[in-house]
């Protein structure tokens, strides 16, 4: 079945759920023809800079193409990269109920937390299928984080019918995409090369290959249909549109160019409608690799504003005779814009002198830096150009974001101490509950309290925690600096590092 989310009417996450639904069924996809929303989202980036793979060559030379009845055949090129497309099939545990303590009543919406969280229900066993690709001989596999997301198993079988356990390598949530390892895999698998979906022009043909409602190695054509998509599925969305047939269960599966590289990953469909798919472009994918593979997460460069579309009538409103850039709608407190000197109503027109044409603009061009990295921020304020050099901060999961840990730290680290901890908008990490007897509880910490500081490192999210817990020397004593919401002062608590 089509895996469509209730909050959005019309696009669906291709994830094949033939048993009971996983608990994270897809990205937070929009209406394709919903209005933009409020401009309340902040500016950060899709993928920080680094040195993207090396395009590889291409594994298929389209003049080689067969021929039926002087209509050119795609079999050659199938026969060239179906062997590297897979099957990932993932089985999730049903959850169960937590040990950890309850928040009193009325305690989670006061912090705006959702009710019940920390809460575990029973069921059946999960279970989803989805495809992916192989892009490196050793085993290494791309797919959609909306397939894996909730999986305690997952298994990959081959177009010739092997099949290997894999661990997950990274993910990113706000993009969709998983980088998966075989496990025990020979070294010498099928892989195919990533191409430039830069390069991919509207019209030029293209192939999908996947294996929608669990018909593996099915394979469909079309043509690009546009570029830049923004379907309201995250703050980075710049999705390739392609009319080749994509249905459930064609998740995390390959989008060809004729030359046999991958230049996009299908993603999402529109519900209800034939020849509607979205696909992230490869040049978004090659950005993501490096952090996936050294770290396992995504780290991004974040301004600390929100931002919206200038438009001649924001323009005439402003004074201004230009008709493009990113205005600025807000600053957060102690943001590295706002550090910078940013201020409401400032229209950013570039970043390091890269045009910025629109709010998502600003967004994709943040996407190209590193957090920490130096950047010239130009701008129109009351009607003159100025320049402001910015230090980019990290930025921070929002609420209702789900927080990946790096491969480096301990998810249970928070757990040892007794603790359960969730996202800020304001940064730390914020105490949900308190197991009885804990050394948290021992500690001095109670729900609702935010986590700013542990020993000489700040805290500016749930992974950073869970580094810093992880690295605490057993039978330490611990120092804490935290918060109360709404509050500015911190209070310090000491708290005993149990034996592992």
């Amino acid at each position: 079945m089509t895996c469509s989310l209730p909050s959005r009417r019309l696009l669906s996450a291709l994830v094949l759920l033939p048993a009971a639904t996983l608990g994270a069924c897809g990205q937070a996809i929009g209406s394709a023809s919903a209005a933009p929303p409020a401009p309340t989202a902040q500016v950060a980036a899709a993928a920080p800079a680094q040195a993207a793979p090396p395009i590889q060559k291409a594994l298929f030379n389209p003049a080689v193409a067969g021929s039926q009845g002087g209509i050119t055949s795609l079999a050659p090129l199938v026969d060239a990269v179906k062997g590297a497309v897979v099957n990932v099939e993932v089985r999730a545990r049903p959850r169960r109920s937590a040990a950890m303590q309850r928040l009193p009543p009325g305690m989670a919406e006061r912090f705006g937390l959702p009710p019940g969280f920390g809460g575990e229900g029973n069921g059946p066993a999960r279970q989803g299928a989805g495809s992916g690709f192989i892009i490196d001989a050793a085993g290494i596999v791309l797919t959609n984080n909306h397939v894996v997301e909730d999986a305690d198993q997952v298994r990959v079988k081959l177009d010739d019918g092997r099949a290997f356990d894999a661990e997950v390598m990274g993910r990113d949530p706000l993009t969709d995409v998983a980088l998966l390892k075989l496990k025990e895999a020979p070294g010498n698998l099928p892989a195919v090369p990533l191409g430039d979906s830069d390069a991919l022009r509207v019209g030029d043909a293209v192939m999908a290959i996947g294996n929608p409602f669990g018909l593996a190695s099915s394979v469909s054509a079309g043509i690009l249909s546009a570029r830049a998509r923004d379907i309201q599925a995250g703050p980075y969305d710049d999705f390739l549109q392609t009319d080749a047939a994509i249905n459930p269960g064609n998740s995390g599966g390959p989008l060809f160019n004729m030359k046999g590289e991958v230049v996009g990953m299908n993603t999402a469909i529109v519900g209800g409608a034939t020849g509607i798919g979205f696909a992230v472009p490869s040049k978004l994918i090659q950005a993501l690799l490096p952090q996936l593979k050294e770290t396992g997460v995504v780290r991004r460069g974040w301004l600390g504003l929100a931002v919206q579309d200038l438009t001649p009538d924001l323009a005439r409103a402003l004074g201004l005779e230009a008709m493009k850039g990113a205005v600025v709608a807000g600053v957060n407190r102690g943001s590295p814009g706002e550090r910078a000197g940013l201020r409401e109503e400032d229209v950013i027109t570039s970043v390091n002198g890269r045009p910025v044409e629109s709010a998502g603009g600003l967004t994709r061009a943040v996407a190209l830096l590193q957090p920490d990295s130096r950047v010239k921020v130009d701008l129109l304020r009351g009607g003159k150009t100025q320049s402001l050099d910015v230090t980019l901060g990290t930025r921070p999961a929002l609420n209702g974001e789900q927080e990946v840990l790096p491969r480096n730290a301990s998810a249970s680290a928070p757990r040892r101490l007794g603790v359960q901890l969730t996202e800020t908008r304001d940064g730390g990490a914020q105490v949900v509950a308190v197991e009885p007897g804990s050394p948290a509880e021992r500690g001095g910490l109670v729900p609702g309290m935010v986590l700013v500081q542990v020993g000489d490192q700040k805290i500016a999210s749930v992974s950073d925690a869970a580094q810093a817990l992880t690295s605490a020397k057993p039978g330490a004593a611990l120092l804490l600096r935290v918060r109360m919401p709404g509050s500015e002062s911190t209070l310090l608590r000491a708290v005993e590092v149990p034996e592992r």
